[in-house]
């Protein structure tokens, strides 16, 4: 059901409502130090000494999200929730305009990204009707920069959290780069809200907004040349994408190492740099591990750090394994928190100033998809389009393990996805032997699933995992030029036969599989991919054969 497009008479609404806000009696401009303080009056203490807050909503509302304004946004198909949501727009819009004049509101300057080209200035407004929502405008803070007089574009979020939550609803006015929150009192709307925004704002001016960490890594080839490459790593929500762009892969030689610069959203340009977004690190914290992850536990477990839906006890002890309250507990980390290993600068510099791009794209599947695959331009695109992964707790937790595609790995996409695969193909062909694109399976291989009629899904046999040392070393081996290719016996990719430091063996296919079960797995994967991309109408033609032949 598509719904008819809104009139001038919203935005109207909206801009009345903003205008208010900027300088209204309830609307108090809090600084920097009583925010912290403020926050912390409703907040338990971990045994680190840094705050753990816990919120009603757990995960995105991404499905009574809704887009309003021109044909260029709006979605094309709405589910009955957004169509309703959609129908009584106008009613609510005049709700919240009444309302935004009686309750207490606090208000938040901050800028996004470093740079003289493009730094949103973002504005959010908390209602604080519940004074412990405050910590919606403390994460907000501790998560973007000091606020740039100069900062454009202007990005604004209204949050109210208190909304009836028969009525919670996201509304993303792009045209007009405003963000509506209702009836949520999850941080992760705010922080995605703006990204989401920057995004649509950043293709406006000819980059492209990946959902995407970045960082630079030092490695000394065979040949014993010292080279620094970028590197941008893909991947949804709770895939590995933070994990791996905060960890060194082993690179301790001398003069070897790695500089971290943002771990989720960056905005790439045409000439290969990337500008930065946040001073705060989003992470998931199941799983967190001062073994593996020691660089991310030591930001996480800093006076800094903020956690949100972590099971912590009455002695402030924390218990990342614990999924009691939830499977998507989380935490933000500061950057400055990751030292020695972050940059002083949050941008990706241009291809001219690197010996070059490495690319990853972090999948996470369990049956026969490869741990590794080196990609063409034309399979890098059409690896970009699919966006292939497992469904997380951070999206949604009802469909959490289930196979799930998304453009970019990037739910937050607004507009013509079409374009952006475009936009990443024309990169990829401009820039082809200078930027080395990979696909890298974070799950791991040998799952059967059968699904009973009771709608159960029973999970036959045991997955061969992909550790994370295993993945940092197929990392280092790329980096390195250590570890050697060929192509693969089932799918057309070239994919690793020998990685310094890892048994490949374990991973061999024809272990967990009969040969006849490994050719169906495949060629039903091929026509899954095909029929998804059919509905990309103005997607480069090669990019789509591309899918359907890996």
């Amino acid at each position: 059901m598509l719904t008819t497009p809104p009139s001038r008479k919203e935005f109207q609404v909206i801009q009345r409502i903003l205008d208010y806000l900027k300088g209204a009696p309830n609307v108090i401009n809090s600084r920097d130090w009583t925010l912290r303080r403020s926050a912390e009056r409703f907040a338990s203490f971990t045994k680190f000494g840094n705050v753990a807050v816990h919120s009603a909503v757990r995960n995105r509302s991404a499905k009574v999200t809704v887009f309003v304004g021109s044909d260029a946004v709006r979605q094309k198909a709405l589910n009955p929730q957004q169509a309703e949501i959609m129908d009584n727009l106008h009613k609510t819009l005049y709700t919240l305009e009444e309302y935004v004049k009686r309750a207490p509101i606090v208000w938040v300057n901050r800028t996004m990204g470093n740079n003289d080209e493009f730094s949103p200035h973002c504005t959010i407004f908390v209602s604080i009707q519940r004074p412990e929502m405050i910590r919606l405008a403390y994460m907000t803070w501790a998560t973007l920069f000091p606020v740039k007089s100069d900062g454009e574009p202007k990005q604004y979020i209204v949050y109210i959290p208190e909304w009836q939550e028969s009525e919670r609803q996201i509304l993303v006015f792009p045209e007009i780069s405003t963000t509506v929150v209702l009836g949520t009192d999850y941080y992760g709307e705010s922080k995605k809200g703006f990204l989401r925004m920057a995004m649509w704002n950043a293709k406006q001016r000819g980059m492209l907004g990946l959902h995407a960490g970045s960082k630079i890594l030092k490695a000394r080839g065979q040949d014993g040349r010292l080279r620094r490459y970028g590197m941008l790593i893909f991947g949804m929500s709770g895939t590995g994408k933070t994990t791996h762009t905060c960890h060194t892969h082993g690179l301790i030689d001398k003069d070897e190492g790695i500089e971290i610069l943002q771990d989720d959203v960056v905005f790439l340009k045409k000439d290969g740099s990337a500008y930065g977004s946040e001073r705060g690190f989003y992470l998931k914290t199941e799983g967190l591990d001062p073994v593996t992850q020691p660089i991310i536990y030591k930001a996480a477990t800093s006076r800094n750090a903020i956690f949100e839906n972590v099971m912590i006890d009455y002695e402030g002890n924390l218990y990342f394994e614990d999924d009691t309250l939830t499977s998507n507990g989380r935490g933000i980390m500061i950057r400055e928190d990751l030292c020695p290993y972050i940059s002083d600068d949050i941008n990706l510099p241009p291809l001219d100033a690197l010996d070059g791009l490495i690319v990853a794209f972090i999948t996470r599947r369990h049956t026969v998809v490869p741990l590794a695959a080196k990609l063409t331009p034309e399979q890098a695109a059409a690896v970009f389009m699919l966006g292939e992964s497992i469904e997380t707790s951070a999206g949604d937790p009802k469909r959490a393990g289930e196979s799930i595609r998304e453009v970019g790995t990037n739910p937050f996409i607004i507009g013509d996805k079409s374009y952006e695969g475009n936009w990443f193909y024309d990169f990829m062909k401009r820039h082809d032997g200078k930027v080395q694109c990979y696909q890298l399976n974070t799950g791991g291989i040998g799952e059967i699933i059968e699904n009973h009629p009771n709608g159960v899904k029973v999970f036959k046999r045991k997955v061969q995992r992909v550790e994370i040392p295993e993945m940092s070393a197929i990392i280092r081996g790329i980096v390195r030029g250590t570890n050697r290719w060929d192509k693969d016996k089932y799918w057309n990719l070239e994919v690793p036969t020998f990685v310094d430091g890892m048994d490949l063996s374990r991973y061999d296919v024809e272990k967990f599989y009969n040969v006849d079960s490994i050719i169906s797995q495949v060629s039903d994967l091929r026509c899954e991919r095909a029929g998804y991309m059919e509905k990309f109408n103005t997607l480069d033609e090669k990019i789509i054969r591309a899918a359907g032949m890996m």
